[in-house]
């Protein structure tokens, strides 16, 4: 359960809390600089700073003072209002009072990404997905570690799983504060939370005495300027005007003829903790805590991208056998988190099958023996999770074995995949053994396990396993590394970097293949538009997937890249200049191709998604019906492909283009542009139109959401339409 706790969170909010995480771990350094360069004041008091200020400021009407220790005094220059931050010592003027431009746009960026009240809802729903994970990805630690008392202990385990774990052990802490009070804040913001007592009621009499003096107002005296929040001057010749006097105790009113404190309320319990809220958040008061929620804050973006790596490595298709499940006489199940077991189900499927055998492979997660007819053996992989627990592709098995009516007539054999380092070294497995024992299912081997991966173990099991087939055969595992050619880049067109998000289309040049790879083959295959192009990154074997905007008659390479935080990939990619190279392979993408006709289709997609849309436009010859439907931020700052949008609809290979822009002068999302055109949407799938969807998973979900509202009236259903093949998502 807090695995599913902490990775749908994770994964729905990586992007939003990258962002909100990245403009706190900057913000968070104002505090510590406004603290380091403010004037002393120990000692002083609200009167001694009032006269000081009132004598350079004659016209001042307010003093404030921020948590941090900067005094500001707004005051007139003739008759034009005006402010600067001031010595508390000499009250004279030492710098300007405007918030640095930076600031601002950080700050609105971090509490309300520019959207104002929605905005601030949006972040709010981050901070709740963060402390989501905060929590479950604790209990996570404590299970990884063994128990909560071996937390701080040293990490076991290896590779990307480690680097994320370390580093969440030390940000989680400060993650959890920061979330804690952002939703705290956030709920005062729209009044959920009690205000408490504020300002007492203005006073009905006064003195109608003027012109006393702040260095004689005892309360102003007694009153340190370290609990200053601001005093505000009663206005220049009204005698029924006061001192309004606000402190981190209370706020009231003052006497300006005589200095006798005429009203006063004590800050609620509420307001205090409002205070202490602020505080713990902002680092307004407290720069080194602000520097360390800073600093973790800054692991975020860090552990979004291994988090989303060792996801997608998890979920990363494989291969499948070179049978049918109906016609399988092997059938290999595999139980992985991370991905590493599926190779070892690789290597074992190729091996079998080269001795003849008809192999199946499939998760153990899609335990169904009435699928497989003519299966003579079952082979169980199974990795281990956490302490015992089932990996995410075995989720499941273990409540279907049980639902069997009796044991399945092939027979069956166990290899556990773990780590002797963990208490429960191949736990899962041995769990998956018992069962398998209590179901009265037959072994033809006994379990056995491979220690950390290791291609030795698994050889010595293959021997084994070699015997009792009676077929002589060698496990030899090794990871297998893409066959990558070199591209060169030939041209750069840059967007989004007045919205933040850095964007660009890189052309690389095809690459060169002389006589003898022509002869053997090993030539740049032929590709389509919406074909993978992968790219490995230098400092990782990993390689990064891009959909191609450009099939191989058009004689470049061309995909769309924005640079995400902290993308190794990405980031190589958006710095990547002309003549500079990167090593890439192809891997088709069938499923994802306009079905060639005189059907409409249906282009929609938002951001990089717009590059296979692109392609098939681009590719569009035939001039069968394309209408696109884009979005994107703002029109003058990422709207890619924009003058080629406008010559293909001229051309006639795009019959319409519409587009959306949420930051544009009418703010608007692509499916919202889908909805506001219901009715031509609705008759273009009714005509036959193929549908394909391009970009981010938040906006497929949207359109998938606008689609099924589109069609509820009538006509066929995104399932009906995915059965059929006229529905196809590429998302990331």
């Amino acid at each position: 359960m807090f695995r599913s706790l902490h990775r749908w969170p994770g994964l729905f909010a990586a992007i939003l809390l990258g962002i909100v995480a990245l403009s706190g771990a900057v913000l968070s350094v104002y505090p510590a600089y406004e603290a380091m360069n403010a004037p002393g004041s120990a000692g002083m008091s609200v009167a001694e700073l009032a006269s000081r200020v009132q004598a350079q400021k004659p016209t001042v009407e307010q003093i404030r003072q921020a948590p941090s220790g900067k005094v500001t005094a707004y005051f007139y220059e003739g008759d034009q209002p005006t402010a600067a931050t001031i010595d508390p010592k000499t009250g004279a003027t030492i710098g300007s009072a405007d918030t640095p431009a930076l600031q601002r746009w950080l700050t609105n960026l971090h509490r309300s990404l520019f959207l104002g009240d929605s905005g601030r809802i949006v972040v709010a729903s981050g901070a709740a997905a963060m402390l989501l994970l905060c929590i479950s990805g604790l209990s996570l630690l404590a299970r990884r570690a063994g128990g909560w008392r071996r937390l701080f202990s040293p990490l076991r385990g290896s590779g990307e799983g480690r680097r994320h774990a370390s580093i969440a052990r030390l940000a989680v802490w400060g993650l959890t504060l920061s979330s804690v009070t952002a939703l705290w804040m956030t709920a005062a913001t729209f009044g959920l939370i009690p205000e408490g007592a504020g300002a007492p009621a203005f006073p009905a009499n006064v003195s109608g005495e003027t012109g006393l003096l702040p260095a004689t107002i005892q309360v102003l005296q007694q009153t340190p300027i370290d609990e200053l929040r601001s005093l505000t001057f009663p206005v220049a010749g009204d005698k029924t005007d006061v001192f309004t006097l606000k402190t981190t105790s209370g706020e009231g009113y003052i006497d300006q003829g005589t200095g006798v404190l005429l009203a006063w309320n004590d800050a609620s319990a509420w307001q205090r903790v409002s205070d202490v809220i602020a505080l713990l958040h902002t680092g307004q008061g407290a720069s080194v805590l602000g520097l360390l929620l800073g600093l973790s804050a800054l692991g975020v973006p860090v552990m979004a991208w291994s988090g989303i790596r060792l996801w997608f490595s998890g979920l990363r298709k494989r291969k499948d056998s070179s049978a049918p499940a109906d016609q399988g006489d092997t059938i290999i199940l595999v139980g992985s988190e991370g991905g590493s077991t599926w190779a070892f189900a690789d290597t074992l499927r190729e091996t079998l099958t080269a001795t003849g055998a008809q192999v199946h492979t499939a998760a153990m997660s899609a335990l169904a023996p009435d699928q497989w007819p003519k299966a003579r053996r079952i082979i169980l992989l199974a990795a281990t999770y956490g302490e015992g627990e089932a990996p995410a592709s075995a989720r499941g098995f273990l409540e279907r074995l049980a639902a069997l009516p009796k044991a399945p007539a092939a027979q069956v054999a166990i290899l556990g995949f773990g780590d002797r380092s963990f208490p429960a070294f191949c736990g899962f497995a041995a769990e998956v053994a018992r069962a398998v024992e209590s179901k009265g299912w037959h072994q033809f081997l006994p379990m056995d396990t491979v220690d950390r991966q290791s291609p030795q173990d698994f050889a010595r099991w293959g021997r084994s396993l070699s015997q009792a087939l009676g077929s002589a055969f060698e496990l030899n595992h090794q990871p297998k590394a893409p066959l990558t050619r070199e591209l060169r880049l030939v041209s750069r067109r840059d967007y989004g970097a007045e919205v933040q998000a850095p964007t660009a289309i890189l052309r690389f040049a095809l690459p060169q293949a002389s006589l003898w790879q022509r002869l053997t083959r090993r030539t740049f295959a032929a590709f389509e538009p919406g074909d993978l192009l992968g790219i490995v990154p230098e400092g990782s074997a990993v390689p990064r997937f891009y959909s191609l905007a450009s099939g191989s008659r058009d004689g470049f390479v061309e995909i769309c890249v924005r640079k995400q935080p902290g993308g190794l990939c990405s980031t190589q990619l958006t710095m990547l200049e002309p003549g500079e190279s990167v090593h890439a392979f192809l891997r088709p993408n069938l499923g994802f191709r306009p079905k060639r006709g005189k059907n409409p289709v249906l282009l929609i997609g938002a951001g990089t998604g717009i590059g296979p849309l692109a392609g098939f436009a681009r590719n569009n010859h035939a001039v069968q019906p394309m209408h696109l439907f884009f979005g994107a931020r703002h029109p003058s700052s990422d709207a890619l492909y924009a003058k080629e949008l406008a010559e293909w609809q001229n051309e006639g290979r795009l019959t319409s283009v519409t587009t959306a822009y949420s930051r544009g002068p009418a703010p608007i999302y692509v499916q919202d542009a889908l909805r506001r055109d219901a009715a031509r949407v609705a008759r273009l799938v009714s005509e036959g139109a193929q549908i394909m969807v391009c970009g981010g998973r938040d906006m497929a979900a949207g359109v998938a959401a606008a689609l099924s509202e589109i069609l509820a009236g009538g006509g066929p259903t995104l399932a009906a339409l995915k059965a059929e093949g006229r529905y196809a998502e590429d998302v990331y």
